[in-house]
């Protein structure tokens, strides 16, 4: 059957067709349609687990169950699964497995830009890497197979574009996978010293049997245009190229990123005067052109920084610039701001209150960097903020006063191993957990404190307040952060004492089902003076008009934080 369909979602048609069993992920953008698609599928096992490595641990044991596994996640959560990821490539494996990882160049949604291509070369594991939706199915079929052909996990690369991008592609029938038997094998699955070091030489034999698959595999092949320029490209480079230079040039489209082939290579350019390689971000493919003794032009043409596009490729190689529509209005930027009414704006507009130091972390309430809220200092990774505090707080000897901010989310992902660190080595820090009852940035995916489970089946949840008691802090406090008065009480309380603490900010995500929606606020116009203090909030709701404050009213959602703020009493009641 032909279908469109999203990047990820061809993956998890493709991770259903393989009859693959198990899919532990941890939610990350562009990566989380992934898992979130697979779940559609009754026959397919899928769950969010804690963390990246805890997900990747999940798969790998399946694996050696004797199931075919899989696990997906974005380019900054391969950081964490690396310990069981580079460790895997020399257990090998019994039932295929297969690791998708979401790059995310020009970071629309992310902290860094890096390559994860560089994780493939350094973990000596295939990696595989998709052009367009069509190739998302047939490759991660692919990938289990080659992962048991090869005794060999297999890295899947994405990026934004091709995850969010969609293609025609053709579905089939679900395989009958005969699971393999579990036989015990210490030598392959233990990895202490001696046995790793037969599993190394094997590890290397492996990846000269796959480059030899790769420079006949399907997945690299050249189009030979009969010109004198070539093109060596892969994943959506292919695509804008194809767009920009149609065929003009010849190409050799590279589906297999590690191993690269050889001969492959030197055949392709033996019949070009002159090759480009056109790769978003680092020159991983150049590099190895030149190492095989290839003359290639790469990143002394093109950026390191950021995603490419068409007209960009075809500026560099034929100098021809795309024309742009040109507006007379100034057209203002619009910054992503925190929905009305949510729940962290009222605790951000206590910290910028008190001066507070914040130590940020991944998650939505990052935006509590832009102004008027300006209250976010740092912004690291998953669960620095917990960690970093400890750290800051001692170099600082607490002159500086201090908060850690994170979610629930984020705080069982990693940000619980920092408090167990700043209780064991007796820390004094204020951590802050804003529990919105859901992991929000990513799209509402569930996690271990909202007792569901990824398919929505009723399960055991985190109880945030006790595991924080039983690591060792004893000052744990529930505030409402809607409650301004209250949070700024107890930040003054808990970041003036000698001990450990912990606030947890507890109010559902405004855009759940099962937030509270109160009718919208209303301002009287005569008692508005125009202090514009309530702008201070940093609610898209309101803004001012002939120099008085107006509430949209199709946005307020009533959360009376304005109201608060308000001096003059302008702003009460409600729209009915």
């Amino acid at each position: 059957m032909r279908k469109l369909m999203l990047g990820n979602e061809a993956i998890a048609e493709g991770i259903y067709e393989s009859g693959c069993k198990i899919v532990s992920s941890y939610p990350g953008t562009p990566s989380t349609e992934i898992t979130e698609y697979a779940a559609k599928y009754d026959e397919v096992y899928t769950e969010w687990a804690p963390n990246e490595k805890v997900a990747v641990e999940v798969a790998v044991g399946a694996s050696i169950g004797g199931a075919r596994a899989f696990s997906a996640m974005k380019h900054v959560g391969l950081n964490v699964a690396a310990d069981p990821l580079f460790t895997s490539a020399y257990t090998g494996v019994n039932g295929g497995l297969v690791i998708a990882v979401a790059d995310d160049p020009g970071m629309h949604s992310s902290q860094n830009e890096q390559d994860s291509r560089h994780y493939a070369i350094a973990a000596k594991i295939p990696m595989l890497e998709p052009a367009d939706s069509g190739e998302c199915l047939d490759m991660t079929k692919k990938a289990f197979e080659l992962s048991e052909k090869f005794d060999t996990p297999v890295l899947l690369r994405l990026t934004t574009r091709i995850s969010h991008s969609q293609s025609i592609v053709e579905t089939g029938s679900k395989i009958e996978y005969v699971q393999k038997p579990y036989k015990k094998n210490a030598e392959k699955f233990v990895m202490v010293p001696a046995n790793a070091r037969s599993r190394h030489a094997f590890v290397e034999d492996r990846m000269e049997r796959f480059a030899e698959f790769s420079e006949t595999c399907e997945f690299n092949f050249i189009e030979d245009n009969k010109k004198p320029v070539g093109v060596i490209c892969s994943g959506i480079c292919y695509q804008y190229a194809k767009e920009a230079l149609g065929d003009s040039v010849s190409y050799l489209k590279l589906g297999i990123i590690n191993p690269l082939p050889i001969q492959l290579i030197h055949d392709f350019a033996a019949k070009c005067e002159q090759v480009y390689v056109i790769e978003e971000l680092d020159p991983v493919i150049e590099t190895w052109c030149r190492k095989i003794g290839v003359d290639v032009k790469g990143k002394e043409c093109f950026t390191l920084l950021g995603e490419y596009s068409s007209s960009m490729i075809k500026e560099v190689l034929t100098g021809e610039k795309a024309s742009y529509c040109d507006y007379d209005a100034s057209v203002p930027v619009r910054p992503p701001v925190l929905c009305p009414g949510c729940p962290h704006r009222g605790m951000f507009y206590v910290f910028k209150k008190l001066g507070l130091m914040v130590n940020g972390d991944i998650g939505c309430y990052a935006l509590g960097i832009a102004p008027p809220l300006a209250s976010i200092d740092t912004t690291v990774c998953m669960g620095y903020s917990v960690s970093g505090i400890h750290g800051f707080d001692m170099a600082t000897d607490k002159k500086v006063k201090s908060v850690a901010i994170l979610g629930d989310s984020t705080f069982i992902h990693s940000g619980v191993t920092g408090l167990i660190n700043i209780a064991y080595n007796k820390g004094t820090s204020t951590v802050v957990i804003l529990d919105n009852s859901i992991t929000g940035m990513t799209g509402h995916q569930q996690n271990p404190t909202t007792g569901l489970t990824l398919k929505g089946d009723p399960t055991v949840a985190v109880d945030v307040e006790s595991l924080c008691r039983s690591v060792g802090i004893n000052r744990v406090t529930v505030v409402d952060p809607y409650d301004l008065e209250k949070v700024e009480e107890v930040l003054k309380e808990e970041t003036a004492i000698d001990e450990p603490s912990v606030i947890i900010a507890r109010r559902p995500c405004i855009l759940l089902k099962t937030a509270k929606i109160l009718p919208p606020k209303v301002i009287d116009p005569d008692k508005c003076k125009g202090c514009k203090a309530c702008l201070k909030a940093g609610c898209p709701c309101i803004s001012f008009k002939d120099k008085k404050a107006a509430i949209d009213p199709t946005l307020c959602v009533g959360c009376e934080l304005c109201e608060k703020l308000c001096k003059f009493d302008a702003i009460g009641g409600n729209r009915q």
